[in-house]
């Protein structure tokens, strides 16, 4: 699971009902990983398609997708009061992945696609194998009291943090902090002078897949 293959796989489109972007499948994947974005983003973001290749062309089947507010508006941030229906259409990638028989589902996102994808597994602790969550925004920047963590106490899915060192939705020290009351285990992998951003995924994502499929 871990080695990396030698052959790029190639994205397809991928648009059935309302599940919306692009699917990376290598031949015999066993696993597979949802993965979406943030806020200000869609599922062209550098980020994700370098995370996406990275993890197909290790042999997990990936579904990279847009939220259903992105779905709605080609730009702008999500309203508040559409979170619950971005968490209904995580659940709808996932069981696309579950359709096509794979033994194992991974569930992933940047910042505000992870966080929904973190509240998604912990109303439903059965839903996804693992998560990977990439710049988890642990609060706004420069308010670091206004925690986004009611929902850690019950989250109970293993939990992979990637985080950059700058990011200033929350330091290394407050993630350590914060992934302590989460009852699963996690993980923390601090990426050195990185922003939100994660460098666009312009560092070694070996680790990180290795990380999330052991």
């Amino acid at each position: 699971m871990n080695a990396v293959l030698t052959t790029s796989v190639a994205a397809v489109r991928y648009d059935k009902a309302g599940v919306s972007g692009y699917l990376h499948q290598p031949q015999n994947a066993q696993s597979g990983l949802v993965l979406t974005h943030g806020a200000g983003a869609n599922c062209d973001a550098p980020l994700l398609v370098a995370v996406a290749s990275a993890f197909a062309n290790a042999g997990v089947c990936v579904l990279r997708c847009d939220l259903p507010f992105r779905q709605a508006r080609r730009s702008g941030p999500p309203h508040p009061s559409k979170a619950a229906a971005d968490r209904a259409g995580l659940k709808a990638a996932v069981e696309v992945l579950r359709s096509n028989s794979l033994g194992t589902v991974y569930l992933g996102g940047h910042s505000y696609g992870g966080r929904q994808g973190s509240m998604l597994a912990a109303e439903e602790p059965d839903l996804a194998d693992a998560l990977l969550l990439l710049s988890y925004p642990l609060h706004p920047p420069r308010k670091p009291g206004q925690l986004r963590t009611d929902h850690f106490p019950v989250l109970r899915t293993r939990t992979v943090f990637v985080h950059g060192t700058s990011d200033p939705f929350g330091t290394i020290s407050e993630m350590e902090t914060a992934r302590t009351i989460i009852p699963a285990q996690t993980t923390l992998m601090a990426i050195e002078k990185a922003g939100h951003d994660l460098r666009r995924g312009r560092f070694d994502l070996g680790p990180v897949v290795t990380a999330l499929t052991r």
